[in-house]
């Protein structure tokens, strides 16, 4: 028990550490885009090209974690980000930061990428669940505290210590993981698919372009001539794919009904997150006339839910049916979202944070069962690939829902229209999730995994 729970604490410290890279630079855009010279949209390549390593490069670490080992992985995920944070702080230009960024998103895809297969050997089976839930604890908790955190950190030094903080951190955790986390894995003896790799970073960044273009508002030939590239090489891809025992593009996962659903489940999930968390900010502004410090306090209600309901969602996972689990929970989210299309005018603190607080609570109540779903139904040697998955489907999601909340606000309408748009587009998409979830309870009891 004493290692295991040092396995513990090492894995939150890093998928935090990830998970704060990704919030922790939105603060710190405005000075940065100053200090260098660039226009804020430039700037937004910091966050953008972090996002974007991460999601052509998840599902190939996964797959070398299956082959070599998924702790080998995870430590050298470590060595990357805390060498590439140094990068950061060492940064003369804005080229030099992102490029240092972009490796920063590299070493956040291999811990990410084995992060749940981890899970697998770190908890008994039973715990499973559980540990899950602690691990969307910490990312709500990463999420939290983001935005204060780094408001802190640039009132009273440079930005340089936004990536300063990342040096201790990944330094304990490499201690405590390499020896504590676990020895024994399942791993698959075949090669690494190289022709795979660069395929699917192909695939994958075209897509991100291609949707991240479309809704900022590109060139309609540049994006036409993006999606010819994609569909080619996507299909010459799984073409590749199909031929392989173990497949980098986790082909074989995805034959499980259980687990293809599930994945569709998560992107629908993630997609009405993103929807609802990047248009509030313009509905509390802007909409419903909040002021900077009370809109900041009724976002942290998602966060603050997620972190008090996915712990106890763990926990019910082995009581209760985890599809009719995440069916419940998409439904409370979906009938929250709803509900605010109708707020008034003048709605008091209390009323939204409530309304705020139960799509949080909905999203962590369907989000533990689900990729505990994901991982418990692959077999073990395919841990890494199920790992890969849950994360491609987080970023995948996220990345088409804020391509729709800009498709939305380019229309020449008022903000509580656009942003009500949005509301009612993550309604009826946390509800396909919903219905999608149940699905799976038929599937199990039919014997069909």
């Amino acid at each position: 028990m004493p290692s295991r729970l040092w396995a513990i604490m090492a894995v939150s410290m890093t998928i935090g550490m990830s998970c704060l890279d990704i919030n922790i630079i939105n603060v710190a855009l405005p000075a940065l885009a100053v200090q260098f010279g660039v226009s804020p949209s430039s700037a937004i390549w910091l966050i953008n090209i972090y996002q974007l390593s991460i999601i052509s490069t998840i599902l190939v670490f996964s797959a070398v974690g299956d082959i070599y080992g998924l702790k080998r992985v995870y430590l050298t995920g470590i060595i990357i980000f805390v060498t590439s944070s140094i990068a950061c702080v060492l940064s003369q230009s804005f080229l030099i930061l992102t490029v240092s960024r972009a490796f920063q998103g590299i070493g956040a895809a291999m811990l990410t990428g084995v992060n749940q297969g981890q899970l697998r050997y770190i908890y008994p089976k039973k715990k499973l669940a559980t540990g899950m839930g602690i691990n969307a604890m910490v990312v709500s908790f990463s999420t939290l505290v983001a935005p204060s955190l780094a408001s802190t950190i640039l009132s009273v030094t440079t930005w340089h210590w936004l990536f300063i903080i990342n040096i201790p951190l990944g330094i304990t955790a490499f201690i405590l993981g390499r020896k504590h986390l676990p020895k024994q894995e399942y791993k698959i003896n075949t090669k690494f698919d190289y022709f795979g790799a660069i395929a699917n970073m192909l695939t994958f960044g075209l897509l991100i372009f291609s949707l991240e273009g479309y809704s900022h508002g590109e060139s309609i030939h540049l994006i036409a001539i993006q999606l010819a590239l994609f569909a080619v090489i996507l299909f010459f891809y799984i073409r590749h794919e199909l031929h392989k025992e173990v497949p980098l593009l986790p082909l074989d996962l995805f034959r499980i009904p259980i687990i293809s659903v599930s994945v569709c489940t998560s992107i629908c999930s993630f997609s009405a997150q993103m929807l609802m968390t990047v248009s509030m900010p313009f509905l509390l502004l802007n909409g419903l006339h909040f002021n900077m410090m009370t809109t900041g306090a009724l976002l942290t209600a998602w966060p603050i839910a997620t972190m008090i309901t996915a712990p106890i969602s763990g926990m019910m996972v082995n009581r209760f049916n985890q599809s009719i689990l995440g069916f419940i929970g998409l439904m409370i989210m979906s009938a929250s979202l709803f509900s605010l299309t109708f707020v008034s005018t003048h709605p008091s603190f209390s009323d939204m944070f409530i309304r705020m607080f139960l799509c949080g609570s909905g999203f962590a109540l369907f989000q533990t069962p689900n990729n505990n779903t994901i991982v418990t139904n692959s077999p073990p040697p395919r841990s890494g690939a199920a790992s890969g998955l849950i994360g491609t489907a987080r970023v995948t999601g996220q990345t088409i829902g804020a391509a729709l909340v800009a498709y939305f606000f380019s229309m020449n309408s008022s903000v509580i229209t656009n942003s009500n748009t949005c509301l009612r587009t993550a309604t009826a998409i946390a509800a396909l999730g919903a219905i999608l979830s149940i699905t799976r309870s038929e599937m199990k009891n039919r014997g069909r995994i």
